[in-house]
């Protein structure tokens, strides 16, 4: 009797050990499932992450080869560091057609639409990008502007401390002066044509100013608020005697250089450009600074701020450091100049 009770003691025993264990199965296979759907769900995350086509607005001030070629340098600098548009990212290109409210219109549109970074090809179209996107958490980044201090978009170049960051072209202006007096050594005044609204065109003036007596120039600066005004403002600055014109990279007046060359033309005076292309155009020279380059390493910044390697706040602003002299030589043959033994170097260039 007692071992027939003990008989059915183990086999009850037996039995809850074995529900036991089946449920323990049970529960260590749920528990596996699960972590791998977890483990697959983060995975897919990483790679919807890591995916993502990010959307970038650019804004270009006007059209002109200078602005064009920041453009060009820009997407070169994106794809140099893996991003491409149509790939893995969508640029949408406006330009604001010489426009300061087109660029402001376009700027806000483009925040609205929630793009991951704005943008901006040359000062006026830079600061309305900063404007629109610095209430937000939208980067901008910028090139072609001279002084971004003065424009009020960023703090200081060394650190901006903005939501913002760029490129600078700033002009070799001494080298430039230097190459005036080469070229014409009997020379007195040098017309300059500005925006009065464009502060690198006022921050360009002022330094110019300053160096100029130091080679015994004065200048003649005509200010201009629009484009239109610019045909105008040459032709005052050759009725006042000027020897010659010199550009800065002034927006209105490089975007209507033609009626500068044409001013100049008719009083038989040479126009110093700021950068190759202008040469190009009909300038006699320039100490050329390479716009494509320039804009190229926006690209690369933008790449790096786009991915989180870097932010535009802690970002210096790249400061342009080379310039080549160059000359257009028919420009120069027909106002019966010769090239200065110490530009004997100097590229030759042509349309």
């Amino acid at each position: 009797m007692k071992n027939r009770f003990y008989h059915t003691v183990k086999k009850v025993m037996a039995g809850v050990l074995a529900v036991a264990l089946a449920a323990s199965f049970t529960a260590c296979s749920s528990g596996a499932a699960a972590s791998s759907a977890a483990s697959a769900a983060g995975s897919e995350a990483q790679s919807q992450g890591a995916a993502k086509n990010f959307k970038i607005g650019v804004i270009q001030y006007a059209t002109h080869p200078s602005l064009d070629n920041c453009y060009t340098g820009f997407k070169a600098g994106l794809e140099e560091a893996g991003l491409k548009d149509g790939d893995n990212i969508t640029i949408d290109f406006q330009n604001a057609q010489g426009d300061n409210a087109n660029g402001d219109l376009i700027a806000k549109n483009m925040v609205s639409k929630k793009y991951d970074m704005l943008m901006g090809i040359a000062t006026p179209a830079a600061m309305s990008a900063y404007s629109a996107a610095k209430s937000t958490d939208i980067p901008v980044v910028f090139t072609a502007v001279s002084d971004a201090v003065a424009a009020g978009i960023v703090k200081s170049n060394e650190k901006p401390e903005v939501n913002c960051t760029g490129s600078s072209d700033v002009l070799p202006l001494e080298q430039q002066i230097k190459m005036i007096r080469a070229f014409l050594p009997d020379a007195k005044k040098i017309g300059i044509l500005y925006t009065t609204s464009e502060p690198n065109s006022v921050s360009q003036l002022a330094q110019f100013k300053e160096l100029a007596p130091k080679y015994n120039f004065e200048v003649v600066d005509v200010g201009v608020t629009n484009a239109s005004e610019v045909a105008a403002a040459a032709a005052t600055a050759v009725s006042k005697g000027v020897d010659c014109i010199n550009n800065f990279t002034d927006n209105n007046v490089v975007d209507n250089l033609s009626s500068v060359l044409q001013a100049a033309g008719k009083a038989n005076i040479p126009v110093f450009g700021s950068e190759e292309e202008q040469v190009k155009n009909g300038c006699l020279a320039s100490q050329s600074i390479d716009y494509v380059a320039l804009g190229k390493e926006t690209g690369k910044m933008a790449a790096k701020i786009l991915k989180g390697e870097a932010k535009a706040s802690e970002t210096p602003v790249y400061m342009v450091k080379d310039c080549t002299p160059v000359y257009n030589k028919t420009v120069m043959d027909k106002l019966g100049l010769t090239l200065p033994s110490e530009y004997s170097d100097a590229t030759a260039v042509t349309k």
